[in-house]
């Protein structure tokens, strides 16, 4: 009897330990800003999975550097989300896992964003998978333009327009500021809610085959003038020219008029500044004519981790239809265009 109680109890120990040891915990890093979309995908997973994924937020302008300083050190996350621009650099460093062999063999590869798959590819092997989509937009604050006189549900089609309604919300008060930007101190930032302007224009930031700069041109010259200018007018606050990315949500304090954002935002203050009344269109170029800039982030694996079973677990949970509709739901287009009219359904 004893002995088979020691059998019977080992066995459960076993059991126990093996299960414990089953479990893994991703850690993985996010830059901040990112929006709602990726921690809602994240708490959706972890609420029915056995493995959890960790996700610790970083400063955006302290990512990059963050990142290769663990990686020398080896005290790197499982994974990333980085932004596209990115990955090339980390493959070429031999830093990232190779995902070519994987990611090709998803039933569904061929339909996830091609340019994200672009972008993640480096002498014709995949290292980094589309996470999250992104596209700009410019934002306006209803309420703040029914105090200014506005009609709130029209939606500006110039920047002279812009200027305009920047003005007369200024004029509300010493706290309230007609626009915002995150300027020098975040290139993305830039990059991304700024060139739509020069864009809508016709013009570009560099040649059709990218080996010269467009930079001189009246379009720029005159884009440049109308940050510029809203700047020198007092219609922005002190701090955003100078904005390394930390404030890039500032729209979400209730006291900025307008401001060109990513679409990651419209989650955000839906879920967590439902108080704010507003509404968003494409910005507007220069002389009218609205553009976009489409972006966003891959997910990729740090080279070396001994988690990458789950970390790959956890990707395709992102990439299933209940992954995706999350994502959706708080901001994040599709990654999977063959799933994207189920995903989108129902949602505004």
């Amino acid at each position: 009897m004893i002995k088979r109680l020691i059998a019977a109890t080992s066995i459960a120990t076993l059991c126990l330990v093996s299960g414990a040891a089953a479990a893994e915990k991703v850690e993985m890093w996010v830059r901040s800003g990112i929006g709602d979309a990726f921690k809602k995908v994240v708490e959706a997973y972890n609420a029915n999975h056995e493995n959890q994924v960790v996700a610790t937020e970083v400063p955006f302008s302290e990512l990059v550097q963050k990142y290769a300083t663990a990686i020398a050190g080896g005290q790197a996350p499982d994974a990333l989300s980085m932004d596209l621009i990115y990955n090339p650099a980390f493959a070429a460093a031999g830093q990232l896992e190779d995902l070519t062999d994987w990611a090709k063999a998803l039933p569904y590869f061929n339909s996830l964003s091609p340019s994200h798959v672009r972008l993640g590819t480096y002498q014709d092997r995949i290292y980094g998978l589309p996470l999250s989509v992104e596209t700009s937009v410019f934002a306006w604050n209803k309420d703040l333009y029914k105090k200014a006189g506005l009609d709130p549900e029209k939606a500006p089609a110039t920047w002279d327009e812009i200027t305009a309604n920047a003005e007369k919300i200024r004029a509300l008060g010493e706290d309230t500021y007609g626009f915002y930007f995150s300027g020098g101190g975040c290139g993305g930032c830039m990059i991304f809610t700024f060139t739509p302007l020069v864009w809508g224009a016709g013009a570009d930031i560099l040649s059709a085959d990218s080996k010269a700069a467009t930079l001189d041109t009246p379009q720029m010259r005159k884009a440049v003038d109308i940050y510029r200018n809203m700047v020198k007018k007092d219609l922005v606050p002190a701090g955003a020219a100078s904005d390394n990315g930390a404030n890039f949500l500032t729209f979400t304090n209730g006291k900025i008029g307008q401001q060109s954002l990513g679409a990651f935002a419209i989650g955000t203050l839906v879920t967590e500044h439902p108080d704010i009344n507003f509404g968003v269109t494409l910005i507007p170029g220069v002389e009218g004519t609205p553009s976009s800039f489409a972006g966003g982030d891959n997910f990729v694996i740090t080279k070396g981790t001994k988690k990458i079973d789950a970390v790959k677990e956890f990707l395709e949970y992102v990439y299933s239809v209940d992954g995706q509709k999350v994502m959706a739901k708080y901001g994040s287009l599709p990654t999977r265009g063959d799933i994207a009219d189920k995903v989108l359904e129902g949602l505004d």
